[in-house]
């Protein structure tokens, strides 16, 4: 693909990206808003018990085919259908396997309700899987404004089916339902925006099985890896999920989960925008180190210049916005949020690096170092719990080892396209910098402030100001760019 057109529809994807993330999780969070102050930290816990299978189940309905058909370079319809019916008859099993367990992660928990609720949760495995290969396609081809469309009309369906179960005391069972409702739209968006549709021949099946599948075993070495990989990285994110419930009531529970949930809206918001670009672009020029270099700089230069100000903001304002927005019986999710914002800002960047890795093919680097980074977290946790620590030192050390595995991830990186750390360190610093000064400037500036509503609005606004304002004083390359960008398709 041409410099410039490739340019142009990274632009583009990072455009829409960033308005579909930022759409989705104003919704969100205006559904989660409503939800939280009608709901209580149990229903909040009993859901966040299971969310670990349900993204564990995903993983293994996605077995890292959807990573493998957008790097490899010239997929066809034969190998997305190949990929669709294994995926649903993946999904399958999973509901049928999980069905038979829901008593054993009842038992687990010591929450005999899980049993029913489980099944009823679990049945997003099918719904989901119709979703994957389209969902693939539009990915794969950086169609990030049909994705928008997709997202928003899900969120907003099911948002309002959840609160409408909530007000009619069905408590955790709308919280489940408006998961399920929102994997059902995506499933039938996903098919009328993509335009694909899969085939099925019996008597071709019949007279050559090994044809029909041949598309699996030469994905499979580089699939399996990602399918591995997508498991451990999910137990990373969500560990605390499953080690908690175990460990402590499900009201403590539903007291990190709702923390977590701010924090994953503000990294998810950052990361979906990396995400949506970051591999096909890095695919697309992988045959030119020098472009490659000069692609990551850039990515990393915005994905920097966006996450630290967001994350650091997010902390900043955590005990505010709690309160304010969904009550002051949340308000000991706030100390949990503002460290877990802190360790959130690397998320994105993370991704990023990863992504890289992936496009180059070596899955098996990427594989090696989510699960030795899934390891140290759980290692780590349960040290912390042996030694007396409470659910704020495990998410300390959670926090910290995100942090540090950033470098980590460099090596890696260096290895493949020879990126200095110096490099990366000049590209993120000054915005890491920027955005803690100005977090603390803004905290003692505006402690004098009594309403708390007003304390919420006038330190985002402030902050804001503040980092803009320095990066402008800078001459901060990436906020002109992203400034002049915005202008120019405002233009007639």
């Amino acid at each position: 693909m041409p410099t410039t057109d490739l340019k142009d529809k990274t632009a583009k994807g990072i455009l829409w990206g960033a308005l579909n993330n930022s759409a989705m999780q104003v919704l969100n969070a205006a559904f989660g808003i409503v939800l939280a102050r009608q709901l209580n930290q149990a229903d909040y816990g009993l859901i966040g018990m299971l969310t670990i299978f349900t993204l564990i189940a995903n993983s293994l309905q996605d077995s890292g085919f959807v990573t493998a058909l957008t790097n490899k370079r010239n997929a066809t319809h034969h190998d997305y259908n190949a990929v669709f019916w294994f995926n649903i008859g993946t999904s399958f099993c999973l509901y049928i396997l999980f069905f038979f367990c829901a008593p054993y992660i009842a038992q687990f928990f010591e929450e005999p309700i899980l049993t029913d609720l489980s099944r009823y949760y679990f049945i997003g495995f099918i719904i989901a899987s119709f979703s994957i290969v389209p969902r693939a396609i539009l990915f794969r081809q950086i169609k990030q404004r049909e994705l928008a469309i997709m997202g928003l009309t899900a969120m907003i369906i099911s948002g309002i089916t959840g609160i409408l179960m909530a007000y009619n005391g069905m408590a955790y069972w709308g919280l489940a339902t408006q998961t399920l409702i929102f994997n059902f739209i995506i499933s039938i968006l996903s098919w009328t925006l993509s335009g694909w549709r899969p085939t099925f021949s019996l008597s071709e099946w019949r007279k050559s099985p090994s044809a029909w599948i041949a598309p699996i075993r030469e994905m499979f070495p580089f699939s399996s890896k990602m399918l591995i990989t997508n498991i451990f990285n999910q137990v990373n994110n969500n560990i605390f999920s499953l080690v908690l419930g175990k460990l402590y009531t499900k009201v403590e529970v539903g007291t990190y989960t709702q923390a977590n949930k701010w924090n994953t809206m503000g990294a998810s918001t950052i990361t979906g925008i990396v995400q949506g670009v970051a591999q096909p672009t890095f695919v697309a020029v992988g045959d030119d180190p020098e472009r490659l270099r000069r692609a990551f700089s850039k990515m990393l230069r915005f994905t920097s210049f966006i996450t630290f100000p967001v994350m650091f903001g997010l902390a900043l304002v955590a005990p505010e916005f709690i309160v304010v927005l969904i009550g002051d019986k949340w308000l000991p999710s706030a100390h949990l949020m503002q460290i877990l914002c802190i360790g959130g800002a690397f998320l994105p960047i993370a991704t990023l690096y990863f992504n890289l890795i992936i496009s180059c093919g070596k899955s098996n680097i990427y594989m090696g170092n989510i699960i030795a980074q899934g390891c140290a977290i759980l290692g780590f946790i349960l040290i912390v719990h042996a030694f007396g620590g409470d659910i704020t030192h495990m998410v300390i050390a959670y926090a910290a080892i995100v942090i540090l595995w950033t470098g980590i991830w460099h090596r890696f990186l260096y290895q493949e396209i020879r990126y200095p750390l110096l490099s990366a360190l000049k590209d993120m610093l000054p915005f890491l910098l920027i955005a803690a000064t100005t977090m603390v400037a803004t905290f003692f500036a505006t402690r004098w402030i009594d309403s708390l509503l007003w304390l919420l609005l006038i330190r985002i606004l402030l902050a804001a100001a503040i980092y803009l304002g320095t990066l402008w004083l800078c001459g901060a390359q990436i906020l002109r760019e992203s400034l002049g960008y915005l202008l120019k398709k405002k233009q007639p």
